[in-house]
């Protein structure tokens, strides 16, 4: 179980390292990971997907400097 915790944090913060140029970008990207999170967790994948969109795009508008 542990290994498959650092198996989804790395996924995930690879997608957020991702974060894309535009608006679209942010938002699949986040998505992809937030979904890929919540496959391999067993949680619902839509929700990761969703959570994981917000969370990037979010991320990328506060601070646009570490997303480039």
């Amino acid at each position: 179980m542990l290994k498959k915790t650092w198996i989804v944090a790395s996924v995930a913060l690879l997608g957020l390292a991702a974060c894309g140029d535009t608006l679209g970008e942010q938002a699949l990207l986040g998505g992809g990971a937030g979904a890929a999170a919540g496959a391999v967790t067993g949680g619902d994948v839509v929700t990761g997907a969703v959570v994981g969109a917000a969370g990037n795009v979010a991320y990328c508008r506060t601070y646009p400097s570490r997303c480039n």
